[in-house]
């Protein structure tokens, strides 16, 4: 799972502009998983790894896109809000911002941690302002696995940011 050398490619990006635009969930096995708020979690069941793939589609109406992705971005932020945070910092590694990130997990279960590439770049489609986050594990040897914590090997993120026509934001994450 690890990207190209230089990070995503522009297709990567316009891909996620399209599913912000037209959310694909045909085809598939996805399920509603919750429903509140605006903000609707669909996931997938992968039948060779057991594991889920989830996307989430929803309107923030109080919050502008540029700020949410911000925030999104903000991981010394992430700290403060987050409880299951246990360790995260970004750190230069051949030209690419790379994100370590440890998750607390309670006992009996093994603490979890990701090493993964982060892009934004912000695009335009049909004249309106798209904010896209891109993520993907990734191996590096300056961030060894530690004992007794599960590394994620297989971690990918796409979400795409827009303006929901009014104060807020219209989103999509998988």
């Amino acid at each position: 799972m690890e990207p190209a050398a230089g990070g995503f490619s522009e297709e990567q990006f316009r891909e996620a502009c399209a599913e912000l635009q037209q959310p694909a969930l045909a085809g598939a096995d996805w399920q509603l998983l919750v429903e509140t708020l605006g903000i609707s979690i669909y996931r997938l069941l992968d039948q060779q790894t057991g594991l889920y793939e989830y996307k989430v589609f929803g309107i923030l109406e109080d919050c502008p896109p540029a700020l949410l992705a911000d925030v999104y971005l903000d991981l010394d932020y992430r700290k403060q809000w987050d409880q299951y945070v246990k360790e995260v910092y970004e750190k230069e590694c051949n030209g690419e911002t790379v994100v370590y990130w440890e998750v607390k997990y309670p006992f009996p279960m093994s603490n979890r941690d990701y090493v993964y590439l982060r892009q934004r770049q912000e695009l335009e489609m049909e004249g309106q302002k798209i904010y896209v986050i891109l993520a993907q594990s990734t191996s590096m040897p300056q961030f060894a696995e530690k004992p007794g914590v599960i590394r994620v090997k297989q971690y990918k993120q796409s979400l795409a940011i827009e303006s929901d026509g009014k104060k807020g934001s219209k989103e999509w994450s998988s």
